[in-house]
């Protein structure tokens, strides 16, 4: 199956990926791991995993983590901080992974690229008897820069039809999907250190500003940066991650 045209936008940002996407601190893998009863050291599936942000969380609470990810560069990055044995090449609607091998699967940032009814279907053939899948979603919030609203008007202008926007919520489909329990939602806010180049990693690492010529990036990329540089931003700016939550009925 074809990865999405913007989801295969990727590889060409995947070094601003890594050092521009925010981390998961130990409180998001603690509350997806209790939440999920989750055992110590149990196998659990990060898939499309990227270039292991989520991964590198879950390892540090000790859960024995399989990785993922459908695109080399992405992969390459995952591998070189997990370690390769941990790192599988495949997609969310063809699993590469045993029936019932794993305790949980997690998603971050990333279920609004899959064809969900496949995907759910792969998801609920590797989870064992009442196996447990997060879907997370992060959002870096801007608000106290003085820059959030060009910036932020800016991207959403650029912005194209997006799944994640304009498609229906994972919640649709799991209901839709049968045998698992009600969708419900956490929250858990922290803040990460921003700075310039950070902020502009990161937009550089959405889905549609890495699908623009590389001519147009550029020169979008330099014109938030130059907006930033004239504005203020905080020594740290807050990070909310919504972390959905559904079980095998």
């Amino acid at each position: 199956m074809a990865l999405h045209p913007l989801a295969a936008q990727f590889p060409v940002v995947a070094g601003a990926y890594e050092r521009g996407r925010p981390e998961y601190a130990p409180a998001v893998a603690g509350c997806i791991a209790a939440e999920l009863a989750i055992p110590p050291g149990a196998p659990v599936l990060d898939l499309a995993a990227g270039t292991g942000k989520l991964t590198r969380a879950l390892l540090g609470i000790g859960l024995d983590v399989t990785a993922i990810e459908p695109q080399a560069s992405l992969r390459d990055i995952l591998a070189a901080s997990v370690g390769p044995e941990r790192v599988r090449e495949g997609l969310a609607e063809a699993i590469p992974l045993p029936d019932g091998s794993v305790s949980a699967v997690t998603v971050a940032d990333a279920f609004h690229w899959f064809d969900a009814t496949a995907a759910l279907g792969e998801i609920r053939r590797v989870l064992r008897a009442g196996g447990g899948l997060a879907v997370l979603s992060t959002v870096p919030d801007w608000s106290g820069a003085s820059w959030a609203h060009e910036v932020g008007t800016l991207m959403a202008a650029l912005r194209p039809d997006h799944p994640h926007y304009d498609g229906p919520p994972w919640q649709d489909a799991v209901q839709a999907a049968g045998g698992w329990t009600a969708p419900r939602e956490i929250r858990v806010t922290t803040s990460q250190p921003a700075y310039a180049e950070r902020i502009v990693d990161y937009v550089a690492s959405v889905s549609w500003i890495a699908a623009l010529s590389e001519d147009d990036r550029a020169e979008t990329l330099a014109q938030i940066g130059a907006i930033i540089d004239a504005g203020e931003t905080p020594a740290e700016l807050p990070i909310h991650v919504r972390i959905g939550l559904t079980s095998l009925a």
